[in-house]
């Protein structure tokens, strides 16, 4: 069996007999009249005039039969078989084509449809022309299957050879599309914030650093995008939302890339309650607009997304799952039930951290159904308003499925002041070394100094929602190029 080396030679030579016959390999115009999905929609009107149509695509499989060669040519929208005659098209052209032309290559084909004996319906080729020759063979077998990191490094080939993976894609950009149908629908105007930052905020996360050369000063890629997008509240815009990446290093797992995809949008003069029935209705849409059904199949349980969907206290949860309460016990029970529980914790951490730590490592995994998660305590986070009834709870939910957390959302502290208070809380945080604390803002506390009404935020990864709605394992399997360790 020859090498690849080999194989890549033998194409070389093949196409320097391309370009010494006078033809272009790589040539810029292309003269395609239909797809190979028009040719099948509308292959009885075609064969019956006899129009000659022009197809374009990719070689995928060769068949010889002495002085007829048949071939298979796909595209984006499908696969078509062609068929080579040596009478048609002439001895010389027919040897051309045999000697210079490869499975994997792009061609465009000239001539008639009719069906053949068997009833296959095929193009008679007429002319012929090279339109991108390829000098490394497609696998005979593609083993991304087995090899599900292979997948992801080579996604050109996993597109090629594997449907389910072009379906998921569809699926993921028809999300984005009805995402962005319903918020404009209901009056959302979409905008856009910097990716590069000068501070970064709107989340506890470690950020990426970078250098501006031209201001000779560090900045940052964005780990979200709310402060930026709640100064458009300051400056009187009502109802704004971003869809783009943010980038947080930190670690990878089956529910975490260090970027990714967020949808934030931010609601003035509503609270977390209307909220919730928002995101109720937005996901609604989304499934019924791209799936045509409110159930879906993931890791051959069923996820049913009809509304209402039950809310849960944070602390109940704890006390449900874990069998703690984390308002009567202090952080060396917590300690305790985490080590207990095999929750990876440490003595570094606050109490709050290591109940957080319980509630997302052993009670999250557990909500399989849609269910919002409601009043996470006070302080756990910083841009949140605190309940007006009970200050120690904040007006807050997460929307957790299928043992994901899906959405965060809450009432925004709007308060200068307090937020001033919770920052220099955050900064001592960071002291005594919780990297991950929220920074001290300047430029954003003088904003909500001018005043913000009351609003509610959301952000939603796109990811964790494309990878539920298909029934993918990891978030890698819908972002297309998901960040891969070099391989050594």
């Amino acid at each position: 069996m020859a090498s690849l080396e080999e194989i890549r030679k033998a194409r070389l030579r093949k196409l320097e007999a391309v370009k010494a016959a006078g033809f272009f390999a790589y040539p810029m115009k292309v003269k395609r009249t239909h797809t190979v999905k028009e040719a099948e929609a509308k292959f009885t009107a075609f064969a019956k005039s006899e129009k000659e149509l022009v197809l374009a695509g990719r070689i995928r499989a060769v068949r010889e039969h002495g002085g007829s060669t048949f071939f298979h040519l796909e595209d984006g929208t499908g696969r078509f078989q062609a068929y080579l005659k040596k009478d048609r098209v002439g001895e010389k052209q027919y040897e051309f084509f045999l000697n210079a032309f490869d499975v994997g290559d792009f061609v465009e084909v000239r001539g008639i449809l009719f069906k053949t004996k068997k009833g296959e319906k095929t193009l008679e080729v007429a002319d012929f022309k090279m339109l991108a020759k390829a000098l490394l063979p497609l696998p005979e077998k593609w083993h991304g299957l087995q090899d599900v990191e292979e997948r992801y490094r080579k996604r050109s080939l996993d597109l090629l050879f594997n449907e389910e993976t072009r379906r998921k894609f569809e699926v993921r950009a028809a999300i984005l599309k009805e995402t962005r149908s319903f918020l404009d629908a209901h009056g959302f105007l979409e905008v856009e914030t910097p990716v590069l930052q000068p501070l970064y905020g709107g989340a506890e996360a470690k950020p990426f650093t970078t250098r501006l050369n031209a201001f000779d000063m560090q900045m940052y890629l964005r780990i979200a995008p709310e402060l930026y997008l709640k100064r458009l509240l300051v400056g009187g815009l009502e109802k704004v939302y971003e869809i783009g990446r943010v980038f947080r290093n930190e670690g990878v797992d089956r529910s975490h890339n260090p970027d990714f995809t967020i949808l934030e949008f931010y609601w003035a003069y509503a609270n977390y309650k209307d909220m919730m029935k928002m995101t109720e209705n937005l996901l609604v849409s989304v499934l019924k607009n791209v799936l045509g059904k409110t159930k879906v199949s993931y890791e051959g349980k069923e996820l049913d997304f009809k509304t209402p969907w039950p809310r849960a206290e944070y602390e109940a949860l704890i006390r449900k799952y874990a069998k703690v309460d984390i308002r009567e016990a202090n952080k060396e029970t917590l300690l305790k039930k985490a080590k207990e529980l095999k929750v990876p914790t440490d003595h570094k951490m606050s109490k709050f951290q290591v109940a957080d730590a319980l509630y997302k490592k052993y009670c999250m995994p557990r909500i399989l159904q849609p269910t919002f998660v409601v009043h996470h305590p006070a302080g756990s986070k910083p841009l949140a308003k605190p309940l007006e009834e009970d200050p120690s709870k904040l007006a807050s939910f997460q929307l957790v499925v299928g043992g994901w957390e899906l959405v965060n959302a809450f009432s925004e502290l709007n308060d200068p002041l307090l937020q001033r208070e919770v920052f220099e809380q955050q900064a001592s945080m960071r002291k005594d070394g919780m990297g991950e604390a929220h920074p001290m803002d300047e430029e954003f506390l003088e904003s909500l100094e001018y005043g913000m009404p009351p609003a509610v935020g959301f952000g939603m990864g796109m990811d964790r929602l494309a990878a539920l709605l298909t029934d993918s394992h990891s978030v890698r399997e819908v972002i297309l190029f998901p960040t891969m360790k070099p391989k050594l």
